[in-house]
């Protein structure tokens, strides 16, 4: 069922009053999104703005509260469904230590019914190209944070995801990594793959989004092209993307605390 036009694929992510509340704490209320295929969409907000549970609620690993949202057309509320067409990277992948890591990825693509050959393929690339063939069969449990966090980058995109969540995903990577996965998500997004991407890292963002998102106490607060809102928080072409996170969440903040008064005065 679609809501006028939501949820029929013309979207590659789409979300329609999200809220998630944790008895009375609120991480997430009333979240819209409409990200097109081959989009990268910058996913920022200060720690405990809701960005990560939103990620969870879009692949399905945390039912929303309230309203909807559909990956390629596909409702959250069908797993096995959105599944097929995500990949998702949380910022401490869950891997099996007592694995390695080729081992965890012929799992991968078991799981995923890529066929053996091709499996075989893609894992060899991946782990040349992340400087990971010579540690491909030690266990997992022996790795550094670096080596854990590009397995699991390669176990959430080997499958080719049309959707792919990125949590963080150069933390912890020496420059040379970080700049390998900075040119993957380059490359996917030259397709139809969308790149949502949630990193403190603002210069990623600034170089890589179409489009970016800002969430502050679990609210959209502002959203566009990186130039469209520097050129809305006045910020002049010359400063960074930095300068523009910090006075909309210092606006919001302000804006907040001035209702929260208010509030109080009226029930006084």
């Amino acid at each position: 069922m679609t809501r006028d036009g939501m949820g029929d694929g013309s979207f590659a992510i789409e979300a329609v009053g999200l809220r998630k509340h944790f008895g009375d704490v609120v991480a997430v209320e009333s979240l819209d999104l409409t990200i097109e295929a081959g989009t990268v969409y910058g996913f920022l907000g200060p720690n405990g703005s809701g960005k990560t549970t939103t990620m969870r609620m879009l692949t399905t690993l945390t039912r929303p509260t309230a309203g909807e949202a559909w990956i390629a057309g596909v409702p959250v509320t069908d797993r096995a469904g959105v599944i097929e067409h995500v990949g998702y990277l949380p910022e401490e992948p869950p891997l099996f230590d007592e694995l390695t890591a080729r081992e965890y990825l012929r799992h991968v693509a078991a799981l995923h019914d890529i066929p053996g050959s091709a499996a075989d393929e893609r894992i060899e690339g991946y782990l040349d190209r992340f400087d990971l063939d010579d540690a491909a069969d030690r266990r997992i449990d022996g790795f550094s944070t670096g080596m854990r966090k590009k397995t699991g980058l390669v176990g959430a995109i080997l499958h080719e995801p049309t959707v792919i969540f990125l949590d963080e995903p150069t933390s912890g990577l020496d420059p040379r990594a970080a700049r390998t996965v900075k040119d993957l998500i380059a490359e996917f997004s030259e397709g139809e793959t969308t790149i949502f991407l949630s990193t403190h890292i603002l210069s990623v963002v600034d170089e890589l989004a179409d489009e970016v998102g800002v969430l502050h106490d679990g609210r959209l607060v502002a959203e566009g092209s990186p130039s469209d809102l520097k050129r809305r928080a006045e910020a002049g072409a010359g400063e960074t993307l930095e300068d523009v996170f910090l006075a909309v969440t210092a606006d919001h903040a302000e804006e907040y605390a001035t209702t929260e008064r208010g509030a109080a005065a009226d029930g006084a």
